[in-house]
């Protein structure tokens, strides 16, 4: 719900992520949810209007922590001259059922991270789209031998002093650093990001279990991208994945395209972590999402986009042009989990990976309504704006 409303609306018969049986979500005149509750316990307001969702899913929109661009612009390629194309992305990813987002700064240079920093922290308020709720810096402290696509000109050394110049004037815009944890010889390095209120999360890294440990104690609580660019899991070295997992208090982002990661891999790292308690997804797409398979300028060099996923020339998985919820419909269709933990994992859980609250009371009601379709075995969303039309609320729902 995108605007205020002349009457409350009352939205029954709904599953909702993270709670039990059928639930009634009151939702008052400016859209913000009452309350949750389980049906059966009130009765529906005499004034509100009713929306039966007969049994399907409710939840927030998406939360997309990893995405280094969309409809032909590279995050690391702002400039003051096509600052202006930010709106329509937050616009693109609303429409593909995102709420919120982290642009994120792949390995580039000091000056171009300072420059998409500073356009960044200059935005105007939004007021449509998707939110922007900070940026994700992947990088420049990765290590040579997990940098993937990251060009390797570009990497720096993890030292104090090159950290602060990097974040200069913008550590308040900087969400999440994504750092190898080896590099900091001098143990200083996360407990500083930390001081600033930044998320460090552990990626692009070579680290054994015990340094990723080492991390965690000093204040890391995120992975990135599990699996990709760090060691395999062996049963002797677990390494920084192995530590991760077990960790009470660490989250992985992980991609859900099918060419990242195994779906059997996907399904021990679900069984593995407690299902969504340690996991979330993240859709890890680049600056082709929202445009046709092709050839496409990707920094100094070029990327080829096929049926949705990107390489470089040499053949380096680069990153996917999928929307975020196509990894909760692969997760599934695929078999690996069930809808709630599916939906969960693309609303909830980057949420909570980040200090967000899940679907709550005192919250304002931008839903997605999820429909399960036994016979088809395919699950599709739409977007629910509640407006008003006349005297009465009418529910208008987007889907692509």
């Amino acid at each position: 719900m995108t605007q205020a409303t002349q009457n409350p609306v009352d939205i029954i018969n709904a599953r909702v992520p993270g709670y039990k049986d059928l639930q009634m979500l009151l939702v008052n005149q400016e859209g913000t949810i009452e309350q949750i509750l389980p049906m059966g316990t009130v009765e529906a307001r005499s004034r509100a209007s009713i929306i039966n969702v007969a049994g399907d899913w409710i939840s927030l929109g998406g939360v997309d922590l990893q995405i280094n661009g969309a409809l032909g612009l590279a995050f690391p390629d702002l400039t003051d001259e096509n600052a202006h194309k930010l709106q329509k992305i937050s616009q693109f990813l609303w429409d593909v059922g995102v709420d919120g987002f982290l642009p994120t700064l792949v390995t580039t240079s000091v000056e171009n991270i300072q420059r998409s920093l500073a356009i960044i922290a200059e935005l105007p308020n939004q007021s449509a789209g998707a939110k922007i709720l900070g940026v994700h810096l992947e990088g420049p402290f990765l290590n040579l031998q997990k940098r993937g696509a990251h060009p390797a000109e570009y990497l720096l050394p993890l030292t104090m002093d090159l950290v602060k110049r990097v974040l200069g004037d913008y550590a308040n815009v900087v969400k999440v650093i994504t750092l190898a944890p080896e590099l900091d010889f001098t143990g200083e390095v996360i407990p500083y990001l930390r001081s600033l209120g930044i998320i460090v999360s552990l990626g692009h890294s070579q680290a054994t279990s015990a340094q990723g440990q080492h991390a965690f104690k000093q204040g890391a609580t995120m992975v990135t991208h599990a699996f990709n660019a760090m060691p395999a899991l062996h049963h002797r070295e677990p390494g920084l994945l192995g530590a991760a997992i077990i960790h009470p208090d660490v989250m992985c982002g992980f991609i859900a395209d099918g060419e990242h990661v195994s779906p059997t891999m996907l399904q021990i790292l679900l069984r593995a972590s407690y299902q969504e308690q340690g996991l979330f997804l993240v859709s890890d797409a680049l600056s082709p999402l929202g445009l046709l398979d092709g050839v496409y300028p990707w920094d100094s060099r070029e990327i080829e986009v096929k049926n949705g996923t990107a390489r470089l020339a040499d053949g380096t998985l680069s990153g996917t042009t999928l929307p975020l919820l196509v990894g909760v419909q692969n997760l599934v269709k695929w078999g690996i989990c069930d809808v709630e933990t599916a939906i969960a994992l693309a609303t909830n859980a980057p949420r909570k990976a980040i200090g967000l609250p899940g679907i709550i009371k005192s919250q304002s009601a931008n839903l997605l309504r999820w429909h399960w379709d036994e016979t088809t075995k395919e699950l599709t969303w739409q977007r629910a704006i509640v407006k008003p039309e006349s005297e009465n609320l009418s529910v208008t729902l987007n889907s692509i």
